[in-house]
């Protein structure tokens, strides 16, 4: 109940100081990269080493892969078919398809299945969307804010130079290692920034009336996100015969609401900041029930 109010708490205010135009309108900007290059580093520097590995937990990093490749291919298809300019694309391969299997995950899992549920989600993270936001979302962001021609070298290099990417190489060094006490505690202490920084970042940004020409972007990313993602974790899960913990922690991981992160990079990057933001704000006041209703009418 603690991480619900968090989330709520930190949500609204951010809105609230908007609303009270109590900071400058670059702010949002400035939280999201203190979140991109020190306090996400910081928790996958933190995270990535506890990990412990069995058959049974690659359940979840296999159906993660399979549902951000469905989602994206389904972004571009309904892209191209309703003609969406190139940076609402753009925001809609980051928003619609990496989840957010963390900051939101783990206090609405946790309070539907218990602390047993925290290894198979760990793994979602770590292994799906962590990974796949320092891989695939930098060259989305490369991809669509770049004006040349680009180049496999570039990617490359904005790839291995990206923050939370290498940060992930060097914390693959540490598995099964402890850190110093001293240098773990520096670590949680910035990572327990991500969620209430990124948070009021998004409040920050959120717009409950949209221009009319984004709410068709809106609802399709916010349909591909809530509804159809988990859907497809429900036919792998079937396909596969799973019918275990893992499986059910990888559909629900599937149906949270939009990364936050992945919004911040979004609105860092130019890539339709305020569309970004308002599906990563809606994203997580809608998920509260989109995910009841997958655990009660198909998981539990």
């Amino acid at each position: 109940m603690d991480n619900f109010f968090l989330i709520a708490f930190t949500f609204i205010l951010g809105y609230i100081l908007q609303k009270f135009k109590i900071f400058s309108p670059e702010m949002p900007l400035t939280l999201n990269k203190f979140v991109i290059y020190i306090s996400l580093p910081a928790l996958i520097l933190l995270e990535i080493p506890k990990l412990s590995f069995s058959m049974e937990m690659f359940i979840p990093p296999f159906i993660a892969w399979i549902v951000m490749m469905s989602s994206a291919g389904l972004v571009l298809l309904f892209s191209r078919l309703l003609h969406f300019p190139r940076q609402i694309e753009g925001s809609l391969m980051l928003v619609s398809v990496l989840t957010n299997s963390s900051f939101v995950g783990i206090p609405m899992i946790s309070a539907y299945f218990g602390e047993e549920s925290l290894g198979y989600l760990m793994m979602y993270d770590q292994l799906g969307t962590a990974i796949a936001l320092g891989t695939y979302g930098t060259f989305v962001v490369a991809y669509y804010t770049h004006s040349g021609t680009i180049t496999r070298l570039q990617i490359v290099k904005k790839v291995l130079t990206f923050p939370p990417f290498m940060a992930l190489m060097i914390a693959f060094i540490f598995l099964g290692k402890t850190y110093p006490s001293s240098f773990a505690n520096t670590l949680e202490a910035l990572s327990a920034t991500v969620i209430p920084l990124a948070l009021i970042a998004a409040g920050l940004q959120l717009k409950l009336l949209l221009p009319k020409e984004e709410i068709l972007p809106f609802l399709v990313s916010i349909t591909i996100k809530l509804i159809i993602a988990p859907l497809i974790a429900l036919l792998m899960s079937w396909l596969f015969g799973w019918d275990n913990l893992a499986s059910k922690i990888a559909v629900m991981e599937a149906g949270m609401a939009p990364m936050i992160t992945a919004g911040a990079v979004a609105s860092m990057a130019g890539l339709a900041p305020r569309l970004s933001s308002a599906i990563v704000g809606y994203g997580i006041l809608f998920s509260f029930g989109s995910s009841a209703i997958l655990y009660f009418f198909g998981l539990s």
